[in-house]
């Protein structure tokens, strides 16, 4: 049994090298991601056992993918194969921006062999296979089928006793605010982890009030265990703070800690699933101390935010280390050595 299976597509990512726009690109350097490999890459390198559910070429593309979701200790057991003479890699072009100009997201990602997975070429054990199952809300956005392939693998964990994960994940690119939140609505009374931002919240949900109130709301009205929320504070492009909040149903109870401060960032992308696999993790081995999970949830976001690439990549010993020190008040060296 796997601590975490996630279901998602798994992407390549092509970004502009040196400081040049994609309108002017010569040169891309190129990154394997995707929000659900992202995640249970996080988990994995932590020490959890993680496999993902997903489908991509059988050509050389696929390969390359196929080895490194090894490379990062998840199975492959549940990542089928398409062996059509078109299949296809989703992709996506990203464009680091510079105050005032915001970063950018284009994706090429229609009829991608991912889109055409089928619940029929996964095997009847795979429901029973995970205690905590993770999907995120850009799969329904990519179509009604994947929209009905989502809430169907949501159901069947569900329905098994499976822990089931989800992160709304909006992306104004693929759909609207509207539909995202109908989509939601139809899926998170199956839902015992939940994670929302304050900002998709207020825009997307509709919900008043202060962060605490409106987590506790989603909680109380679909009986969700846990509600998470990520909080972002961007002083420029390369300067952030993070920190997050946790609320636990059964005891009624917010967990939260200081927050990193002004954190140099590198590369943003994929920081939002590097909190979601720390919080996954922290939920899987410490079931009886939430607080760990909001402690290892804001460490890999930070961690994340350190190193380019979609994936955030870790030695176990780094982010405990990271946990002990910023709950330190004394000196704290610069360097390790």
């Amino acid at each position: 049994m796997y601590d975490l299976l996630t279901f998602g597509e798994i992407l390549l990512r092509f970004s502009p090298t040196g400081d040049k726009r994609v309108m002017d690109a010569d040169n891309f350097a190129c990154h394997v991601g995707g929000a659900e490999l992202n995640v249970a890459a996080g988990v994995s390198q932590l020490g959890g056992s993680c496999g993902i559910i997903s489908k991509i070429p059988a050509h050389a593309l696929g390969a390359m993918v196929r080895r490194k979701v090894r490379a990062y200790g998840i199975s492959d057991e549940y990542l089928r194969p398409d062996s059509r003479n078109r299949a296809r890699m989703g992709l996506y072009y990203y464009e680091k921006g510079s105050s005032p100009r915001k970063p950018e997201v284009i994706y090429d990602r229609h009829n991608s062999s991912y889109s055409r997975i089928s619940l029929n070429e996964l095997p009847v054990r795979l429901w029973k296979n995970a205690r905590v199952f993770h999907t995120s809300g850009i799969n329904p956005a990519l179509g009604e089928r994947m929209k009905k392939i989502t809430t169907e693998m949501i159901r069947r964990f569900h329905e098994q006793g499976v822990l089931v994960s989800f992160d709304v994940n909006f992306r104004e690119n693929l759909w609207e605010e509207r539909d995202a939140r109908l989509y939601a609505e139809t899926i998170l009374p199956m839902v015992d982890i939940f994670f929302c931002t304050e900002e998709t919240a207020r825009l997307t949900f509709g919900k008043k009030g202060d962060l605490k109130k409106m987590m506790k709301s989603f909680a109380d009205e679909y009986d969700i265990s846990y509600v998470c929320s990520s909080r972002r504070t961007v002083h420029s492009t390369i300067d952030h703070s993070f920190t997050s909040c946790l609320f636990e149903k059964s005891s009624g109870r917010f967990y939260e800690e200081k927050p990193y401060e002004h954190i140099a960032v590198v590369d943003r992308i994929g920081s939002g699933d590097a909190f979601v696999s720390g919080v996954l993790y922290g939920l899987i081995q410490y079931s009886d101390d939430p607080g760990m999970a909001v402690k290892y949830g804001n460490a890999m976001e930070v961690m994340k935010n350190t190193m380019g690439g979609d994936l955030c990549k870790v030695l176990p010993g780094e982010v405990r280390d990271l946990i002990a020190e910023h709950e330190e008040d004394g000196y704290i060296s610069e360097m390790n050595r």
